[in-house]
């Protein structure tokens, strides 16, 4: 494999664990009522926080998890409870009313200090785990090991794997406001009910999967991988 096949693979697997696709009923309800200006400012600054999130990650990886002395089982674990508790509050209850406070409603010449409120209220749980999960961390942490030992060639184009997949993200989730007009309230509550109840069965997924990782033996294969060549 040589350094664009690496960076490639990398993109292709980013693109796929971090679903800016998928996510966008969720970011559409998150920022709801505001503008093009503010909807965009508000996806630059977390695709910019996931692209710096994730090459921190490969460049530090591993060494910085066993530094804390935590396992890629129990960072797994972690964030299948985060997405679990997201998961429940999504189909429980009102998705919408839980982020449409004063700030969805804001000045439409506010564009800075919306973007920076609902960036903070959207690192946890949206960006982290929803977007950067155990399975986009790990897939960098690999492809960093990859990387290291075909050449500095790779490590470029690993980066710029990186930066693609949050180029992509943000021109996803700026295109939400289209989306949020077709759908209306009643069709986004059903979408984000609906995508809560997946990511609970997500997130359930995610922590069988680390308890298996961590204590080889205590589950089936079935119940961990249920399709590991992808077919029913």
């Amino acid at each position: 494999m040589d350094a664009v096949d690496l960076g490639v693979n990398l993109f292709v697997a980013l693109f796929a664990l971090v679903d800016p696709i998928g996510n966008l009923p969720i970011f559409a309800a998150a920022t709801a009522g505001a503008t093009l200006r503010q909807r965009v400012s508000v996806s630059a600054l977390i695709c910019l926080f996931a692209v710096l999130f994730l090459g921190f990650f490969f460049f530090t990886g591993l060494g910085l998890l066993q530094f804390f002395g935590i396992s890629l089982a129990a960072f797994r674990i972690a964030g299948g409870i985060l997405l679990l508790f997201l998961g429940l509050d999504m189909a429980r209850e009102d998705f919408l009313k839980m982020f449409a406070d004063a700030d969805a409603v804001a000045d439409a010449g506010d564009v800075r200090g919306y973007a920076k409120r609902r960036f903070q209220r959207l690192i946890v749980p949206f960006a982290i785990p929803l977007m950067i999960g155990p399975g986009a961390i790990s897939a960098v942490i690999i492809q960093a090991g990859e990387a290291e030992r075909i050449g500095p060639a790779a490590t470029a184009a690993s980066l710029v794997a990186i930066t693609a997949a949050g180029l992509v993200s943000f021109v996803c989730f700026s295109l939400t406001g289209p989306i949020s007009r077709i759908l209306g309230d009643v069709g986004m509550a059903i979408v984000v009910r609906v995508l809560g109840l997946i990511l609970c069965a997500l997130a359930i997924q995610f922590i069988l999967a680390g308890l298996a990782e961590a204590i080889p033996g205590m589950f089936s294969s079935i119940a961990t991988t249920p399709y590991p060549s992808g077919g029913h």
